[in-house]
């Protein structure tokens, strides 16, 4: 038999190797957890003391039954516990979330109820229909402190995590990692739990510290999953859509901005992009990806929750002067992406009262900073459009301009694609499991790909043991690889945010449909019906995201007009969109922060201690210790560090495909009982078009037509070396499109009075230097105050007598 024959039927066996479905037995004195595999193949059994009032003692039964001798052990355990009543069926259900115990006793959360979202190359993926959770001890053993106010207080608290909206999980698929990464890498089962967007991770360590594996319990993603038919040239495939809310300094609104000590930022989403065919057997399978994130502006900010003020003033930090907080994010970001990190910065350029500006200045001054420290190729890539003020010209395409700039990045980027070939059918297609990304550490670690102007046989899919029959050869033709990220944001990273992201989506979608031979041309138009079957989903995804962060549905004007929804319709609803979230940020963050700090394990009550709802407010700004308490993110035994997965980087340009293990503590060089170490083949089969489209050297701004997008503003990482000194791209003055964008007296042509060159210790209202000019003398404004010191701020007063 031919190895891989012998490993196609050993993959078979492979496929009850998850346990999926559980039922819970009660004594007087244990739980009895009863797991068995989709195929009815084995059953195991897992125990629970119920005797300890504190404490829980976990017990894992090795052995895998059939289900007769399960049952028979059953038998016997009723038998042996009659006198105290004997063993009762609790309930059916389909994973353990986690434990959890605040003054008293331990609970356990399960899933009583499951529903299927949709599937990514057979393997299923799920979302939370009905959710329980069960004292542990039994009644008898239950001390006063079970029934306090504050433990029912806290319970209660936990109950207002709603499970059923907007988490999903998957038994043999790692929905918390991109495809890319679970196509190159694998994560074991302890280590998986321990991504950034594993929510339940803190819930499950007791139980991973106690068994050998995690069969027992499910990883909960929370953010946003939706998949869908379409169908092109009647050519049938699926489009899913997924964001992964960030674990990391997770909140609401206005109790969670900006960035923490530890470079992590409030409402952190990573947004992933997968389409495929529809798998025939016997056939291969085409399948492309594309990432991108949205997150708070990394600095030292916040905003104070205002019951009198719809907008509350935002309040910049000055407690890291030397942004090393926002140097970590960016490291962060380049550690799970890799490098070129493209940051596209939405916020406005002027305001009558500076808000958001602020943070423009500020975040501008940060990434000069970073990137004197970086070098050519390693520079953060910045973009500015104030897409607030260009929506609301008339004659402007907003989507049209957003998606040149998707172009621009996504040509740096490039797009994940492969084709899986593989005789298995679709329960079959559930053992494909990939080689490490991590070191000896456990850290994610940062690997070059091939560039895209090399040859496709530089980017092949190598064959450990290559030769020359047709199943090989086609192994080694290419995969492209993602390598870098578009990074979004506006103020909330919600409304403007997920504009963008859709513009980036449909160009991405353009390429990947073209990646996969559905359509000759890369480019979708806006007219095109796919395009609008995406910015429903887009939309649905915004109002999701809107919802768990900023507590209403999303602002969707751009969309609505594209549609031509009538104008009234669009401004009454936006109108109760922001009454809705003034309420939510006003009355009900503060206990929904609560529950989230509980339900991470944040905030972990103590006896003898302050209640939750006792401490005062939740915002990093109020707690003024970054510098004061500034160690290594490994040392604090008590928040362990988790680590920053779902990279799309691959330890070298070689991809593999094989069995997906759960289990944990084996050893590397140790093959896990009933799992193979042999994979289905990855191939890219694709023809010369594809291959010179998709993989060629990105064009320059002019060849895309961002030249006169961006005027005379400069590209860092551009020929200008070590003396460049400009911190973005800044695109305010849109003129490629024929039309005026401006409704205010600002702009290239507008009279500016005067420079303020300050401190940043000196009010604005402190005049230190003063250049008269204006628009024509604008490079001896430049000269005038170039060379400037470290420390100094450049503010702007125009002819209004307003500073920006």
């Amino acid at each position: 038999m031919a190895a891989s024959e012998r490993s196609i039927d050993q993959q078979v066996d492979m496929s009850s190797s998850f346990l999926q479905k559980f039922r819970l037995y009660e004594t007087r004195s244990s739980f009895y957890m009863i797991g068995r595999d989709k195929n009815r193949t084995f059953w195991r059994i897992l125990k629970l003391d119920r005797t300890e009032t504190t404490d829980v003692n976990i017990y894992e039964d090795s052995t895998a039954y059939t289900e007769a001798e399960c049952f028979e052990t059953l038998r016997r355990i009723h038998e042996g516990n009659r006198s105290s009543g004997g063993l009762k069926f609790v309930t059916t259900c389909y994973g353990i979330i986690g434990f959890i115990r605040f003054l008293g006793p331990y609970y356990m959360l399960i899933i009583t109820k499951r529903r299927k979202l949709g599937e990514i190359c057979g393997h299923t993926v799920y979302g939370v229909a009905k959710s329980k959770i069960i004292t542990i001890p039994h009644a008898s053993v239950l001390s006063n402190v079970a029934y306090s106010m504050d433990e029912k207080r806290y319970k209660r608290l936990l109950c207002t995590v709603d499970l059923t909206k907007d988490f999903f999980f998957s038994y043999s698929y790692h929905i918390m990692h991109t495809l890319q990464r679970n196509l190159s890498n694998n994560v074991e089962g302890h280590t998986y739990y321990e991504s950034m967007f594993v929510w339940n991770e803190y819930l499950t360590r007791r139980i991973r510290n106690n068994v050998k594996d995690c069969m027992w319990t499910v990883a909960l993603v929370y953010g946003f999953f939706k998949q869908v038919k379409l169908s092109v040239s009647e050519k049938n495939f699926r489009l899913t859509l997924i964001a992964r809310r960030s674990r990391h300094y997770a909140g609401t609104r206005y109790l969670k901005r900006g960035v923490n000590e530890k470079g992590r930022v409030a409402n952190d989403v990573e947004t992933e992009q997968i389409v495929f065919e529809d798998a025939q057997d016997g056939n291969t399978v085409r399948i492309s990806s594309v990432v991108q994130n949205r997150g708070s502006i990394p600095l030292f900010w916040s905003q104070e929750t205002s019951r009198l003020n719809i907008k509350p003033d935002i309040i910049l930090s000055a407690k890291d002067p030397s942004f090393e907080a926002t140097r970590l994010h960016f490291e962060n970001l380049g550690k799970r992406y890799g490098n070129p990190i493209i940051i596209l910065n939405l916020i406005k350029t002027r305001e009558k009262r500076p808000r958001e500006t602020i943070l423009r200045a500020e975040f501008a001054n940060a990434i000069r900073f970073i990137n004197k420290g970086l070098s050519k190729e390693d520079r953060l890539r910045p973009l500015h459009w104030d897409l607030h003020k260009h929506s609301r010209k008339k004659g402007t395409n907003v989507l049209a301009i957003l998606g040149r700039l998707a172009t621009y990045a996504l040509n740096l980027t490039g797009i994940f694609y492969c084709q899986l070939t593989s005789d298995l059918s679709a329960d079959e297609f559930q053992n494909q499991n990939p080689t490490t990304l991590e070191n000896n550490n456990g850290e994610c670690s940062t690997y070059d790909l091939p560039n895209k102007d090399e040859t496709t046989s530089n980017m092949s899919v190598e064959n450990d043991n290559a030769s020359t029959n047709a199943k090989e050869d086609r192994q080694k033709e290419a995969t492209m690889l993602q390598k870098g990220v578009l990074r979004t944001n506006c103020i909330d990273c919600l409304d403007r945010t997920n504009v963008a992201q859709y513009a980036y989506g449909l160009v991405a979608f353009g390429r990947q449909l073209h990646a996969l031979g559905l359509t000759e041309s890369t480019n979708i138009d806006l007219d095109n019906p796919l395009a609008e079957d995406l910015m429903g989903i887009y939309e649905t995804m915004g109002d999701t995201l809107a919802l768990q962060y900023g507590g209403s549905a999303a602002h969707n004007k751009i969309f609505c007009e594209r549609r031509g929804q009538w104008r009234a319709a669009t401004q009454s609803q936006e109108f109760f969109r922001t009454l809705q979230r003034y309420y939510s940020n006003a009355y009900m963050d503060a206990e929904k922060q609560d529950a989230i700090n509980v339900f991470l394990g944040y905030f972990q009550p103590q006896p003898d201690k302050p209640a939750l709802w006792e401490l005062g407010s939740d915002q990093h700004y109020n707690a003024a210790r970054f510098l004061a308490n500034s160690v290594p993110e490994n040392s604090r035994s008590t928040m362990k560090r988790s680590l920053s997965e779902s990279s799309i980087l691959s330890e070298s340009s070689t991809t593999s495909l094989g069995p997906v293990s759960r289990h944990g503590l084996a050893e590397k060089d140790e093959e896990v009982k009933g799992l193979s170490v042999s994979a289905p083949e990855i191939s890219t089969s694709e023809t010369a078009m594809i291959g010179t489209s998709l993989s060629t050297p990105p064009p320059i701004l002019e060849e895309i037509g961002l030249d006169d997008i961006l005027e005379n503003d400069c590209f860092c990482c551009d020929g200008h070396g070590e003396q460049c000194t400009c911190a973005a791209f800044d695109m305010d003055w849109v003129s490629s499109s024929g039309n005026s964008c401006e409704d205010e007296t600002y702009g290239r042509s507008t009279v500016v009075r005067s420079f303020d060159i300050i401190p940043e210790s000196t009010k604005i209202e402190s005049e230190i230097c003063v250049v008269e000019h204006d628009s024509s003398n604008r490079k001896g404004d430049e000269e005038a105050i170039s060379g400037l010191p470290e420390g100094y701020v450049r503010w702007v007063m125009d002819e209004d007598g307003h500073f920006w």
